[in-house]
């Protein structure tokens, strides 16, 4: 490889067996805080499938579906296919997207507490403008406006978490952020079930609603500390430091501190880290931050949840099929999120991410199978079947919740060295809306296409990206963030990619400028 080509890194030197420090009380309220922005994201995405399936909704912004609605013959698979809702539904995936890539230079020149408020801010405008809306631009300038909150949010806090949590507890505090996450996607589902009893005006209150976590986060992002690790690369080093001890609640922190500021000296000589991210040395990273995301989307989440409330008509619930639906697929989903929380950093990344592809797999291949034999077009599941479907549905739930829903960010927001970190992680949202965009202007027509199908098709994903992270993902428990590259030069098959130290060290000074 040509000498002048690489650079180091992160940092060159193991310290990891010598850092000190404790999770403590600071670090603590400072990642709820944060993490709150989670519970925005996951609201949006839990109100907005309520909100337009509400007849006071449709009736004022989507006449014509709403007409269609109550005129059309429905199947058991195609009966929600409408392009127009899912456009007005993806449109907020699309401004995310941009926002991320935007949010990327703030994030990394101004800090991660700025972008956090930035993304607070444009929710409370957002749910606003939504709640107050009486055309459908309103209501779509909301929806842009929200997404630019996602944008930044999801941007930024991942960063936060990892970068505040000490390294022997780094995952379970980054996965605040997908409980968070979970919890708003439950709330949201508790609220439209009583707002959809307030015709015609219920829709408002539920989009309205958002403006309480979005004061949480905007107040409670003024009164949160930076990271040190961007208070050092923004070069505040000792007050970076003095806020080090104070996150670790130890004074020794010399191992930890030298590390970030060996990794600022290199990251303060990059000038384009979007460039400097495509380079052979940051290949492993760029890799991991398009396939994670890319593969949390295919696990098929979205193709069992959709159908849960009717396999709990078919039980006999009846109306009440959708809180009892959203009730028990929430709530199983918040309690393996807190099960992932407790066992990531003991039983590790790569476990979970395995063992829950396993287990998702088994289920999509069961639903699709019962469906397929027993659920047709015209037909109604018997109550056993129903409740066989619904024991695998919440099995299914139980390990994405421990896996791919967490960890989908937790690993990229942790790879990435500081010089390309922040813009590692727009890539991983950007990268993560866009296929959620996909996915919700696609699903409903491949249901209708393929039928049960498609609950196949998704295990053939899994069953990809389950042998994608055994063979190419190594396991991060307990690697102190910013010697992240070291782990990449001992894997079997990245160290063939990722240049050796002593090429890189003697073409440090060739890349001031990269």
């Amino acid at each position: 490889m040509p000498g002048g080509s690489f650079a180091p890194a992160g940092v060159a030197k193991d310290r990891a067996g010598q850092y000190q420090g404790r999770l403590t009380g600071y670090v603590i309220v400072a990642c709820i805080v944060a993490a709150t922005g989670g519970s925005l994201f996951g609201y949006d995405i839990g109100i907005s499938g309520g909100v337009t399936s509400m007849d006071g909704f449709l009736e004022k912004f989507f006449k014509t579906v709403y007409k269609k609605k109550k005129l059309a013959h429905e199947n058991n698979y195609c009966k929600y296919d409408n392009q127009g809702l899912a456009a007005f539904t993806s449109s907020l995936y699309l401004a995310g997207l941009v926002s991320s890539l935007v949010a990327s230079p703030i994030t990394r020149n101004y800090g991660r507490r700025i972008s956090i408020i930035c993304g607070g801010i444009s929710f409370l405008i957002g749910a606003t403008l939504n709640a107050a809306a009486v055309n459908v631009i309103m209501l779509i300038l909301g929806r842009i406006m929200l997404g630019v909150g996602i944008g930044f949010g999801n941007q930024a806090i991942p960063l936060y978490l990892s970068e505040m949590a000490p390294t022997h507890l780094r995952g379970g505090v980054n996965m605040m952020f997908q409980l968070a996450t979970t919890l708003g996607i439950f709330t949201a589902n508790m609220i439209n079930y009583g707002t959809s009893r307030l015709e015609p005006w219920g829709w408002r209150l539920s989009l309205g609603l958002a403006l309480a976590p979005a004061l949480v986060m905007t107040v409670g992002g003024m009164f949160l500390p930076e990271t040190p690790n961007s208070m050092i690369e923004r070069g505040s080093i000792d007050k970076g430091r003095k806020l080090l001890e104070r996150i670790r609640g130890v004074e020794n922190v010399n191992a930890e501190f030298q590390d970030m500021v060996d990794a600022s000296e290199f990251a303060n000589s990059i000038k384009n880290p979007f460039r400097n991210i495509l380079e052979r040395r940051n290949r492993p990273q760029l890799v991991m931050a398009i396939f994670m995301p890319t593969f949390q989307i295919l696990t098929g989440i979205n193709s069992i949840l959709f159908y849960a409330p009717v396999l709990f008509q078919s039980m006999g619930f009846g109306g009440d099929a959708s809180l009892y639906s959203s009730a028990l697929t929430g709530g199983v989903l918040c309690l393996s999120t807190v099960l992932s929380i407790a066992t990531v950093d003991k039983l590790g990344r790569r476990f979970l991410l395995i063992s829950g592809g396993i287990v998702m797999i088994t289920c999509q291949v069961i639903v699709a199978i019962i469906l397929g034999v027993k659920f047709g077009e015209n037909q109604v599941l018997s109550k056993g079947y129903s409740i066989l479907v619904v024991a695998v549905v919440c099995l299914f739930v139980i390990a994405f919740g421990w896996s791919w829903g967490p960890l989908g960010w937790t690993v990229p927001s942790e790879i990435f060295p500081l010089e390309t970190r922040s813009a590692g992680q727009s890539i991983t949202v950007a990268v993560n809306l866009f296929f959620t965009f996909v996915i919700a202007q696609a699903f409903l027509a491949m249901l209708c296409a393929f039928k049960f199908g498609i609950f196949l098709f998704f295990a053939g994903w899994i069953t990809i990206m389950t042998i994608f992270v055994y063979v190419f993902l190594p396991e991060t428990k307990g690697v102190p963030i910013e010697e992240m590259i070291l782990l990449w030069r001992r894997h079997w098959f990245w160290k063939k990619i990722v240049p050796e130290y002593a090429e890189e060290d003697s073409s440090r000074g060739n890349n001031s400028t990269v």
